[in-house]
């Protein structure tokens, strides 16, 4: 979906932020960092700041919520740049400015801003320009061994950046600028503070393309089993597991998504198809995510989603069933004399 290994930097500068809230401040740079004479340099900050964006399979795009575009205050400044209308350096000044605007949680860490425009980069097979917009909020301590003579010397460089670990990242594609650009974001920090990065300074919404309509159906239906059926029918975990699996082996068998095919095979009960519908149509209700009635099913979003498809029932501590399929060889009891449940399974072989 997203190449970067022909891209190449046109521009980089970098400034700092700091937390608005703790009372720290920006330091804009006066000019653009000049990578021409460097050879080695552009590789490493390539590899810094691309690599992370290899498995970003979901694309984003900017949205202001009265729906005008213009009112996002990064999608204003990367329009203009794309249109020629701001020199890079000063784009990338308005950009930190504004980040440090947004930057009000007192946790925030302060950190130097990477704002590069780069040639060359391909997305869903096409070349296309892009912005990059990377933040290294993280330092460490690195050891440096140096030969001399009769042996070697020790030394030590701290506060140093650490390029297999980019901390936020997000990589803006000049394509489809009506609609809010084509948008790729990494954070890693995954914790509270950090929605900052999505929600205040990037302000973007998922593109609710083949990618997010597999994973959101997928979610969706998991929870589906899990919470809401208990409240109709009656279920053993082992029934759960049944209808997770046949879902799962629906997604990860089949090209495209088909609704009326997906309600006959998998979930196989008029009464269960219609919630469905209902607990479906509340959530595209509430995230602004509507559901298609037939779509090309992604792949990688299948393979995401499998980790949290548990095909396991647990046993006091003693014991863990898996259920990968056949639920008719499974069977549930209560023994009277033991006062225990127990669970009977029909096998052909034991491997």
């Amino acid at each position: 979906m997203f190449f970067h290994q022909d891209a190449v930097f046109e521009n980089l500068s970098i400034h700092h932020v700091g937390n608005k809230t703790n009372d720290e401040f920006y330091i804009l740079s006066d000019n653009p960092v000049d990578l021409a004479e460097d050879e080695i340099l552009p590789e490493l900050l390539m590899h810094y700041f691309m690599k992370p964006f290899a498995k970003a399979n979901e694309v984003y795009r900017f949205y202001h919520p009265n729906e005008e575009l213009q009112l996002n205050e990064l999608y204003h400044f990367v329009h203009k740049y794309f249109e020629g209308k701001i020199l890079f350096h000063e784009f990338s000044q308005q950009v930190s400015k504004h980040l440090y605007e947004v930057s009000e949680h007192p946790k925030i860490k302060s950190g130097e801003v990477y704002v590069v425009s780069l040639k060359n980069v391909q997305m869903e097979g096409e070349e296309h320009d892009a912005i990059g917009i990377f933040k290294s909020e993280n330092k460490e301590t690195y050891l440096k061994v140096l030969p001399q003579q009769g042996g070697f010397q020790l030394n030590y460089e701290q506060e140093a950046i650490n390029i297999n670990k980019l901390d936020k990242g997000v990589v803006i594609i000049n394509d489809e600028a009506e609609e809010g650009y084509k948008v790729l974001v990494i954070d890693q920090t995954n914790q509270s503070e950090a929605v900052y990065w999505k929600d205040e300074f990037l302000k973007i919404k998922s593109r609710n393309d083949n990618y997010q309509q597999t994973g959101n159906l997928m979610k969706v239906y998991k929870n589906f089993v899990n919470e809401k059926l208990d409240e109709v029918f009656e279920l053993e975990t082992a029934d759960k597991i049944d209808l997770l699996n046949r879902s799962m082996n629906y997604f990860k068998t089949k090209e495209t998504f088909d609704k009326a095919e997906f309600e006959e095979e998998v979930i196989a009960n008029p009464k269960a198809a219609s919630l469905f519908d209902e607990y479906k149509q509340a959530f595209a209700d509430e995230f602004d995510m509507p559901f298609q009635t037939n779509f090309d099913i992604a792949s990688p979003a299948v393979k995401k989603m499998q980790s949290s498809y548990k095909s396991v029932i647990k046993l006091d501590k003693n014991f863990h069933i898996y259920v990968h399929g056949k639920r008719e060889y499974l069977e549930q009891g209560y023994d009277e004399d033991k006062g225990m449940n127990y669970y009977k399974l029909y096998f052909e072989n034991e491997g």
